[in-house]
């Protein structure tokens, strides 16, 4: 073997701290250990610390319990309070002999007990039988490490695919009503604030969440999905409806119901954004007083998702342009909020939107819909519908 051979060998070869404070315990052991391991050598505490807590920590870490400043006992204490060297094996090597020290070192951590004078096959065998230990342990660790590590990032990008899939299909609600622009984002955001204005007000602490909230943003775009069912007619009409034009209109929260209901079959199994969808839908267009449709709810029967989307939904819709009407100055959509409390909105949802306005209107600007936006989303209706300019 040349020298390189050796050179390689040494680096491949694994690491054993030998601490003792007695010089020739020291020398024994590095040679009875030197040809199989690389040896560091330590004889103190502090020092075997320093050295266990460096960038390249040994595998296992021979340990004199009788030393002066710092006994084995106190490093081996610190060590397994460290999570950095927690998982090194330490095998006590001692004169002490009494049953109730080896319980001790055992009951630290240590991985074996071994007394003085000691025999050189059994000392070279416990030594090898826990490498190998360290080395299984330390496989399976990093293995779990990796696969923990996998499955985080696949959680990572089937989040981001649902997101995209979410705002996809929401968008081509949207990309129906000429003049909605980007209504999806900006309730989207609105509702998310006004949840979390509230999340610690006395009726909504324990149904408001952190997971309720995140899955409340994610939902939140699918509010108007059943519009895609309603005829081009009534949808894009730039006059009031007649009676049995806004009928057919009102169905489209029991479409976007039927839909997500439909998705949730397909897929066999719960998921949560999808019922809370399925709520902001069928919901939204409820009224706190019973006046509102499809099913005439009122009060705490309309559930808080669809509350919430009812303050967004009609702040938004009163502040923008749309086909029949020019959009409202932001004051004027606060009072006519404020005129709802009680009627068509939850009282406490009205406070906190009151306190909150600042933050709708920079969300309002945030998200403002510029000429670009209305032209590529025309652009896009007129290519579905195969007509022209």
């Amino acid at each position: 073997m040349n020298a390189k051979d050796d050179e390689l060998n040494f680096v491949t070869k694994q690491t054993i701290l030998l601490v003792d404070d007695t010089a020739d315990n020291l020398t024994l052991m590095n040679d009875l250990l030197k040809d199989r391991y690389k040896i560091k050598i330590a004889n103190n505490g502090a020092k075997a610390l320093r050295i266990a807590q460096a960038e390249a920590p040994p595998d296992l870490i021979l340990l004199d319990i009788m030393m002066p400043e710092m006994d084995g006992y106190e490093v081996c204490r610190i060590l397994k309070a460290d999570v950095k060297t927690r998982d090194i094996p330490v095998i006590f090597l001692t004169a002490k002999s009494d049953p109730a020290d080896e319980k001790m070192g055992l009951e630290l951590g240590a991985v074996d007990y071994l007394t003085k004078p000691i025999s050189p096959p059994i000392a070279l065998a416990r030594v090898k039988n826990h490498l190998l230990l360290k080395a299984s342990a330390d496989f399976l660790r990093d293995k779990s490490k990796f696969l923990e590590q996998e499955v985080e990032s696949r959680t990572r990008e089937v989040l981001a695919i649902q997101d995209v899939t979410i705002l996809a299909m929401a968008s081509l609600a949207e990309t129906r009503d000429q003049e909605t622009g980007n209504h999806i984002r900006r309730t989207q955001f609105y509702v998310k604030t006004l949840a979390e204005k509230l999340k610690d007000h006395p009726r909504f602490r324990a149904v408001l969440t952190e997971s309720y909230i995140n899955i409340l943003f994610k939902s939140a775009p699918l509010h108007d999905i059943g519009k895609v069912g309603i005829p081009d007619r009534i949808l894009l009409k730039p006059g009031r409806f007649e009676p049995h034009e806004f009928e057919i209109m009102k169905t489209h929260t029991t479409l976007g119901r039927d839909a997500i209901e439909h998705a949730e079959r397909a897929l066999g199994t719960p998921v949560p954004f999808l019922s809370m969808a399925k709520e902001i839908a069928y919901g939204h267009q409820e009224k706190w007083d019973g006046s509102g449709y499809p099913q005439g709810l009122s009060g705490e029967d309309i559930p808080l998702s669809a509350r919430l989307m009812a303050v967004a939904d009609v702040y938004d819709a009163l502040i923008s342009r749309r086909v029949y009407k020019e959009g409202m100055p932001h004051d004027k959509a606060i009072q006519i909020i404020i005129d709802g409390k009680g009627k068509h909105f939850d009282p406490d949802l009205v406070d906190a939107f009151i306190e909150l306005q600042d933050e709708f209107r920079a969300i309002a600007v945030r998200f403002h819909d510029t000429d670009h936006d209305m032209a590529q989303k025309q652009h896009l209706m007129e290519r579905l519908l195969d007509t022209k300019p």
